[in-house]
């Protein structure tokens, strides 16, 4: 598994591509690859954990990923020991 973390900027474009990337999230939910993702308390970024054996699979096909105002901060590679 792997976690995404975010940032979020206050650029507007953000705002404008968030209901087609939360879309995607659903369906990705739907297919196994999201296991869980939401934003941050404080709305300063978000978490995605995703089951796939290439992250940036999953970030290269949301365009979101690539907005102004999002910023990957960091992928990093997790082992879960309990689920």
């Amino acid at each position: 598994m792997w976690i995404v973390e975010l940032a979020f900027g206050a650029e507007p474009e953000r705002l404008a591509a968030r209901p087609a990337h939360r879309e995607l999230l659903g369906k990705l939910h739907a297919a196994g690859t999201v296991r869980m993702a939401g934003p941050l308390a404080d709305d300063s970024g978000a978490v995605i954990v995703l089951d796939t054996a290439d992250p940036q699979e999953v970030l290269r096909n949301d365009p979101y990923f690539s907005t102004p105002g999002v910023t990957v901060v960091s992928v990093r590679e997790w082992h879960p020991i309990v689920s």
